[in-house]
């Protein structure tokens, strides 16, 4: 189960674990991506809180928690090729995982089709 944020976050929840990104929607808007400062390992978050920074040629922007939940793991292959995340934004470019989040706390986030809408809107 994949959704998106208004912020142009994604997450996937499988098997109880959620990854997080950048959609491929905010790769292309940022432009070249040059750093990501990736979460610390065992961080807790809410819902909507800054989870890490992408850096870029035309800006710096922070990424938010689209649910709650506690960093499990960091793709630390962004740390020396953040560029990844302009190649493949929705899957290698993801950003972390997070554990303890369910299906119910995706409930408000749009489905892949209503984020297609949203973007052209």
């Amino acid at each position: 189960m994949t959704r998106f944020t208004r912020d142009h976050e994604w997450i996937r929840l499988e098997n109880g674990t959620a990854t997080i990104g950048i959609s491929d929607f905010a790769q292309h808007e940022l432009g070249d991506i040059t750093f990501i400062e990736l979460p610390a390992v065992g961080q807790t978050v809410k819902p909507g809180d800054a989870l890490c920074v992408v850096e870029s040629v035309k800006a710096a922007s922070d990424v938010y928690a689209p649910a709650g939940g506690t960093v499990a793991t960091v793709n630390s292959a962004l740390e020396d090729a953040p560029e990844t995340v302009n190649q493949a934004a929705e899957t290698d470019g993801w950003i972390c995982t997070l554990s303890g989040v369910t299906e119910g706390d995706l409930d408000g986030l749009m489905t892949p089709e209503q984020y297609a809408a949203f973007i052209k809107s």
